[in-house]
């Protein structure tokens, strides 16, 4: 199994320590040619989504992924990379890939001073640890997306198919579990 993180900006690189803890080999998506790379699973990091969202767009990289992603290319976005893929953004006007029928809140915890630490039921994993900076939270899903876990009332993960997103960083904490969740998603591809 090969995993692509996009490395663009963000926490990528702790995907890929997670990823190696597991004995998953990682490539890195920079530019447009990345794409040709075998890979068999996608992770969208933590970061700042606005400036992702941009160099999607400048790097030659915003088309060709939606169309992976729509035609069944396992993607997991993590904080900013939740907002990516979400269908709207309730707080902001602007959008980006749109491939997940999920509606997100920017920002829903506050800003840098209300991240904040938690462990919370993972539907199919039990507690995990959850570590949110700076995090949006999923205002609502529609039929075709199921809520994974909620933290105080708010959806903080879900899966829709391929697609798998959780508004905390998972990467940041000792904990596997999500990461293998996503791995075994890919593998039952």
């Amino acid at each position: 199994m090969n995993i692509a993180v996009l490395a663009l900006q963000g926490a990528f690189i702790e995907h890929e320590k997670i990823l190696s803890k597991l004995g998953v080999s990682t490539i890195e998506i920079r530019q447009q040619k990345d794409l040709e790379k075998d890979f068999d699973g996608l992770i969208i990091p933590g970061g700042e989504s606005t400036v992702q969202g941009k160099l999607l767009k400048e790097l030659g990289l915003f088309e060709p992924l939606k169309k992976m992603i729509e035609n069944g290319l396992p993607v997991f976005g993590t904080c900013a990379g939740l907002l990516l893929l979400a269908d709207k953004i309730n707080n902001d006007d602007r959008s980006y890939l749109q491939t997940m029928d999920i509606v997100a809140e920017r920002n829903a915890y506050g800003r840098q001073l209300g991240s904040f630490y938690t462990e919370a039921d993972f539907e199919r994993i039990g507690t995990v640890p959850m570590t949110f900076i700076r995090a949006p939270y999923i205002k609502a899903v529609s039929e075709k997306a199921r809520p994974l876990a909620t933290v105080d009332g708010h959806i903080v993960a879900a899966r829709q198919g391929n697609q798998l997103v959780t508004a905390f960083h998972p990467e940041l904490n000792d904990s596997l579990h999500i990461h293998k969740y996503f791995c075994d998603m890919v593998a039952n591809q």
